[in-house]
Parts: structure tokens; C-alpha cells; sequence
């Protein structure tokens, strides 16, 4: 499966470090904090990579809640991005849920949120390669919405229920 591209442009309008980001919907800026050379304009790379895992954590959560009829009324997820002096990187993820839950429920939720794609990504690492263009990138007037995650989560949820 592959997606289509978020391109990333730098701004030069505000700093060093802020970009545009376009992806599906709304353009918005990442950027540094103020107090690391950035103008605080949009998350940092590490937020957006925490938001990833968050958003996709939720998503999970929800279609498994959904395709099982758990009275799941709402799902809050915090996730803290941590490095350690070695350079390794840990993701604490908090998951809040609301609705009439069992205890079944919730232990069967919360195992689920670690059979989200986004989460087994960072788990197992990705290969990353860099080619260079000669040409800008060519931005799409109207980037079409990907299904592969929508995909990725509902196998993550069929092999949940196959494996437990």
C-alpha cells in the first residue's frame, strides 16, 4: 500500500524552521518553539508524530468499539514523546473512555490500541530513502483522501480478533 505524498515547503517567511505542511484538508505550519529559534506557529515535528499515534490509537479504538458494539461514547488519548540520553525514543500513550464499559471492555480496548498501524510502525521502525528532484513538487489542487489507513486499521482489528 502506499499513499499519496505530504509535501512539506519551507516558508522563509517566519524562521528557519517553520513549513507549510499540505495534506489532505487544510495547509497548516509546523514549526520550532519560540525559545529554540522557531516563531511557535504549528506543532513540532515530534507533536505531529505524537499526534500520528494518537489520532490513529483513536481511530482503532472507535471502529473496533463500533464493529463490536461496546458502548463506547468517547476516547481521549495523551501521547508524551520522550528521548533518553542513549538517543532511544519512547511514546507514552494515556487512553481515556468514556461510556457504560465493563472492565472486560476496557481491557479489551486498551489491547486493541496497541494493534493500531501507526503504533506497530513505530514498534518495528521503517526504512526511510531520500531521492532528489530537480523540479518542484507538484502540489495537488485537491489532494483525494487515502484509504489505506482506514484499511490498516480494520485488518489491525480482524487479526485482533483472530489472535486476541
Amino acid at each position: 500500500m502506499s499513499s499519496k505524498p505530504v509535501v512539506l515547503e519551507s516558508t522563509a517567511r517566519m524562521g528557519d524552521f517553520q513549513v507549510v505542511v499540505n495534506a489532505q484538508g487544510p495547509s497548516f505550519y509546523a514549526d520550532e518553539p519560540a525559545d529554540l529559534g522557531g516563531k511557535a506557529t504549528g506543532p513540532t515535528p515530534y507533536d505531529l508524530l505524537s499526534a500520528a499515534l494518537g489520532a490513529c490509537t483513536a481511530m482503532t479504538i472507535r471502529l473496533y468499539a463500533r464493529k463490536k458494539r461496546i458502548p463506547l461514547e468517547r476516547v481521549q488519548i495523551a501521547v508524551q514523546h520522550d528521548r533518553a540520553e542513549d538517543g532511544s525514543d519512547s511514546f507514552k500513550r494515556t487512553i481515556h473512555l468514556d461510556g457504560a464499559l465493563t472492565q472486560e471492555h476496557i481491557d479489551t480496548l486498551i489491547a486493541v490500541a496497541d494493534r493500531c498501524p501507526v503504533g506497530r510502525t513505530l514498534y518495528k521502525g521503517s526504512v526511510i530513502t531520500s531521492a532528489f528532484s530537480a523540479e518542484p513538487i507538484a502540489l495537488e489542487a485537491e489532494r483525494t483522501c487515502d484509504h489505506d489507513h482506514v484499511a490498516a486499521i480494520e485488518a489491525a482489528c480482524e487479526e485482533f480478533d483472530r489472535t486476541g
